[in-house]
């Protein structure tokens, strides 16, 4: 699908609605993130009836402006008050850029963002380094794993909830931060003054092998170069010679959808379609596989659950309607909106639901809208009119919105004491301390004298349970001490790795395509 530039409106503030009202849409992309033509507001038809509630709008602002008893700040009545209201009853996706956002959107595209290159462990009231990317401002530091940040710019971390903890992070990344950080061993706090720098995002950042021939990649957002980086990690598993993959698709957001495209044509024959695109103002559209095609033959599943959305699910249930793949976990988010993006002036842009996305059955991806009464005048139907569909093979799919697996499985659940556990950070203090005295490599075990030693470890933080309750989670707490120190010594990959095995979806997965 070529990417067009697109026409920039040029709108003082105070008739930036205006211009929005005339703007027309055309197919893009399905993340706010690509851009499509627009129709230029004088080549549209004069519509009078708008043109007087223009004039309305435009009177009652005046009036307020000169007798509002507080100053009035256009950008904030215009930008935070009109327009948002405004896109708020056509659906909850289209929605309004400020220069601060839109620039952010821009970054996305990039696939970069800004950040200071460690991956950290949130806790109530504690954040733990985990890893530390070399020649990152904070590897160029010093920062280590296993140092606890205490504080972000006078911050304290230890009366914040992990909401507020991961916003105040997340904030932090934007500008120049100074961090107070506690280290075993050293008596004083240390003090780091960390300057933000762009980074590369990487969409597929886990790939290793589950068992001999069975591959496992996991892709956490499409970007422009998602599907040639999927291609280059299975090859490095073994490619055309594997048995089989496991794709994770769970809490990828979507993105791309080129990238989307690009990632089915590795599974799927040349000329089968991968989407119908279908709009009130757009020309229905089909993507299919282009000829010539090579894709991969070895057995496919791909896990999903409810955090799934938008291009990831245009994946899944492309190699569900062709039986390609089996798809394992709970359904879907159902985001099958086609969101074109407009820049504005004053480095603002709008993305606006133009049209719908549909998988090859004819099953609309968008769940049906429950927050008010959206107008969705972008679309030329109900997006569920139909609710039973057939894959190739004569399957019986589901429509309604979203991708219902064909195997329903659920995230593992944790008892109470594992629920303690986990939330006190007692695994990471531990494999701080253990990782800090002994040599680690990639054959070691958990052992009946190391969960000894850490029974007594969660005794002495007030964490007795009875023989009982501490025997029905030997499992749980060896698979969380052995992931943990690899968080430290062997790096997050490797830990991650050893979280996935015992994880029931991943080995559902697993077993699929055996």
């Amino acid at each position: 699908m070529p990417r067009r530039r697109p026409l920039v409106f040029r709108f003082s503030a105070a008739l930036l609605l205006a211009g929005l009202l005339f703007a027309g849409a055309s197919f893009a992309a399905d993340k706010p993130d690509a851009h499509s033509n627009a129709v230029p507001p004088d080549s549209a038809p004069v519509d009078e009836p708008l043109i007087r509630e223009m004039k309305r709008m435009a009177d009652v602002y005046a009036l307020a402006q000169a007798y509002e008893a507080d100053p009035i700040s256009p950008d904030q009545a215009i930008y935070q008050g009109a327009i948002p209201a405004l896109l708020r009853r056509l659906d909850p996706h289209s929605v309004f850029f400020d220069p601060g956002q839109f620039e952010q959107l821009q970054q996305m595209e990039r696939s970069t963002s800004k950040g200071f290159g460690t991956i950290v462990s949130v806790l109530p009231g504690r954040v733990i380094v985990l890893q530390v990317t070399p020649g990152t401002p904070s590897g160029r530091s010093g920062i280590a794993p296993g140092d606890e940040i205490l504080a972000v710019n006078n911050i304290r971390l230890d009366r914040l909830e992990p909401e507020q903890l991961i916003q105040l992070l997340t904030e932090a990344k934007q500008k120049p931060a100074q961090l107070y950080v506690r280290r075993q061993g050293t008596p004083n706090l240390l003090e780091f003054k960390l300057v933000p720098e762009e980074m590369q995002t990487k969409s597929v950042d886990r790939a290793y092998m589950l068992e001999p021939g069975i591959g496992y990649v996991r892709v956490v957002s499409f970007e422009p170069r998602t599907g040639a980086l999927l291609h280059e990690e299975i090859e490095k598993l073994g490619g055309a010679k594997l048995k089989g993959l496991v794709i994770d698709l769970r809490g990828n957001p979507g993105g791309v959808v080129t990238a989307a495209l690009e990632t089915c044509a590795l599974f799927l024959e040349q000329g089968q379609k991968i989407l119908s695109v279908r709009g009130r103002k757009t020309e229905p559209q089909d993507q299919k596989v282009p000829y010539a095609n090579q894709p991969y033959k070895f057995k496919v599943a791909v896990l999903v659950n409810e955090k799934t959305a938008s291009a990831s699910e245009i994946v899944a249930g492309a190699l569900q309607d062709h039986d390609r793949a089996a798809i394992v976990g709970v359904p879907t988010f159902g985001k099958g909106l086609v969101q074109s993006v407009f820049p504005l002036a004053e480095k603002t842009g709008m993305a606006l639901t133009t049209a719908l996305y549909y998988t090859p059955s004819g099953r609309s991806i968008q769940k049906p809208f429950h927050e008010g009464d959206f107008a969705l005048a972008a679309t030329a139907a109900h997006p569920n009119q139909q609710t039973e569909f057939r894959t190739d093979n004569g399957r019986l799919v589901r429509g309604g919105g979203g991708i219902t697996p064909d195997q329903i499985v659920e995230p593992a659940g944790k008892n109470r004491l594992e629920i303690v556990l986990e939330g006190s950070g007692v695994f990471l203090a531990f494999a701080t301390e253990y990782s800090r005295d002994h040599k680690v490599d990639a054959n070691f075990e958990v052992t009946s004298s190391l969960l000894d030693q850490f029974e007594a470890f969660a005794a002495a933080r007030n964490i007795q349970p009875s023989i009982g309750e501490w025997a029905g989670v030997l499992d749980f707490v060896s698979m969380h001490l052995k992931a943990e120190i690899f968080n430290q010594t062997l790096g997050v990959e490797k830990g991650d790795e050893v979280e996935a095995r015992a994880d029931p979806q991943v080995r559902a997965a697993l077993e699929a395509v055996r």
